[in-house]
């Protein structure tokens, strides 16, 4: 294995406009990490500061190991729910022994991750397919909103899954504080103003390039701002709940003590794991196939895990990377990681100087930030298209999605992952298997019930369009049984492996059972067009030498003319 350190070094010439884009983009993204990470924090049941602490020794981690030029790394709505869900059961949102309980789960789920980087477990990126994943994100999204409804109403919410907290803030609709109600309705529409209309306000005013960026991504900030600045001079910051006193200065880096009551955590911070690898490195995909550089799934494992780990020393919970300040980040000119260990440097400044202004803001607006951030990660393009073309894509996409808002999100992922693996599973026990013949006047082999094909009088020819092991093998011996039925003495059957790249010992005893049950009725087996994998297994069992095979379909074709099979007519 290559130096891990500094992995993006090798893609990258460090320049003055490199580094300029890299401090242009920090700029613009620390505007939107300050709001997010104290909300995300809030989402994750913690105090507001550990989201500022979260975004700043993780992003220099992340810059250590990690290979992405442009994925931002930090706090996240995904990962703060799934902290929550996972954290709930132990202890009280907010006590000591919670900031424990998360302090564990980002140590752990960071320490899983540079396990699995060092041993090139990079193949977790396929554990969850697209839609299922898509289900998950989509089911957590409206967990989230539907959280957020209490903080935005002023109503304590409660309920242990989605359905349960909506009977819950309808039982209780009298107990809204108007004021909250009021400051997180105007925040929504200030925010919604600021996402739709602000760049092309901006851009009538003459702002192009990194100011009209800056001013954007401002806008969200300067909106709460705005607010804040009005609770606090017309003195009604008093009646509505606030972020509070946010402690002033750096993170002390220092590993807590964990006890052993922390240990029933680890399956949790295995998922959190996993998921906040596989949403980061498919943005990572994204950013390489913009920027043409490689992706590997290896430095993405190892860049995370550091991150979260300096994230648990840090005292502050499990991160990873943000999509919508991924997106940002590109778009503002970043190159390289450099551009977080900026935003990080930033941060610094905020938590030396900025902290006390940060502690008027009220929650209802942070409800609202969390709403709009969260709102486009409702994904119903994926279902939609998962109808279209495959159902089993689009019911996994639905059981996940029903499975987050009913069970919850660790219960939700599980029940993802399940599917993933079993929807694999249930695919390659059901290969495709065709009866095939000859294109007329060609070598070509075709589907006899796709095309006008030749084919000769009692022989069969079958194509395998995958790999044979043992769950599959009965399904095809069964399929080769029914053909064979109708065969009459000395029939001969063809099995074409072109699309087997692999074959297990079950699949090979049945080969070898099959030659020797059509050998009892005079019949013969026969293979062709057999990769060298395969060939090479065939051989230790001397297989090879019983069976005849064939280089091509047609030269067995040819073969079995010469043994005087005759032609039949086509068939369509």
């Amino acid at each position: 294995m290559n130096n891990p350190l500094l992995p993006w070094l090798k893609d990258t010439r460090i320049t003055g406009d490199t580094l300029a884009g890299d401090a242009s983009a920090a700029v613009i993204v620390t505007l939107m990490l300050i709001p997010q990470s104290l909300a995300y924090a809030l989402l994750a049941g913690l105090p507001a500061h550990i989201g500022l602490y979260a975004s700043v020794l993780p992003l220099l981690g992340y810059a250590l190991f990690g290979r992405s030029p442009a994925l931002a790394v930090g706090p996240v709505a995904i990962t703060s729910i799934m902290t929550y869900d996972a954290l709930l059961p132990y202890a009280t949102p907010g006590s000591p022994e919670w900031v424990s309980g998360a302090i564990f789960l980002a140590l752990a789920s960071g320490a899983l991750l540079m396990l699995f980087g060092f041993l090139r477990f990079g193949f977790l990126a396929a554990l969850l397919s697209h839609p299922v994943m898509s289900g998950f994100i989509s089911g957590a999204a409206v967990l989230i909103i539907i959280g957020q409804l209490g903080t935005l109403s002023g109503i304590a919410a409660s309920g242990s899954n989605a359905f349960e907290q909506l009977r819950h803030i309808a039982q209780h609709l009298h107990e809204i504080n108007l004021l909250t109600l009021v400051i997180g309705l105007s925040t929504l529409a200030l925010l919604l103003l600021a996402r739709t209309k602000a760049q092309p306000f901006f851009l009538r005013l003459g702002l192009r390039g990194f100011w009209l960026n800056l001013v954007t991504k401002a806008a969200p900030l300067a909106a709460i701002a705005v607010i804040t600045l009005v609770l606090v001079v017309t003195g009604l910051s008093a009646h509505t709940a606030t972020v509070g006193s946010i402690p002033a200065g750096l993170p002390v880096v220092a590993l807590p003590e964990m006890g052993s009551a922390f240990s029933a955590l680890f399956i949790s911070a295995l998922l959190i794991a996993v998921v906040g690898f596989i949403e980061s490195v498919s943005m990572a995909r994204t950013v390489g196939r913009a920027r043409e550089v490689p992706t590997d799934p290896d430095a993405e494992l190892r860049g995370l895990g550091a991150a979260n780990l300096l994230s648990g020393m840090s005292g502050a919970f499990p991160v990873t990377g943000g999509l919508a300040r991924t997106v940002v980040n590109m778009d503002a000119g970043a190159r390289t990681p450099l551009a977080g260990v900026f935003s990080a440097l930033l941060m610094v400044i905020v938590l030396l100087g900025a902290a006390q202004f940060l502690s008027a803001l009220p929650l209802a607006s942070l409800a609202a930030l969390i709403i709009v951030a969260i709102w486009s990660l409702i994904d119903l393009k994926t279902l939609r298209a998962s109808l279209k073309f495959d159902r089993s894509d689009a019911a996994g996409w639905l059981v996940t999605f029903f499975g987050v808002l009913v069970l919850g999100v660790e219960q939700g992922v599980m029940l993802g992952i399940a599917l993933s693996i079993g929807t694999v599973l249930w695919r390659q026990s059901r290969p495709h298997i065709a009866v095939i013949g000859r294109l007329p006047g060609t070598e070509h082999f075709r589907n006899v019930n796709r095309h006008e094909v030749d084919t000769l009088e009692n022989v069969v020819f079958l194509r395998v369009d995958g790999n044979l092991f043992f769950a599959n093998w009965d399904r095809v011996r069964e399929f080769i049984d029914q053909q064979v039925a109708s065969l009459g003495a000395s029939a001969q059957v063809v099995l074409n492996l072109a699309s087997v790249s692999d074959i297990d010992s079950t699949a090979l005893e049945g080969i070898e059972a099959l030659f020797k049950d059509l050998a009892r009725r005079q019949m013969g087996l026969h293979l062709c067009e057999v990769k060298g994998p395969i060939a090479d297994k065939l051989k230790r069992v001397e297989l090879n030498q019983r069976v005849p095979t064939y280089l091509s379909t047609h030269q067995a074709y040819e073969a079995l003319m010469d043994q005087g099979y005759r032609l039949r007519a086509a068939q369509s």
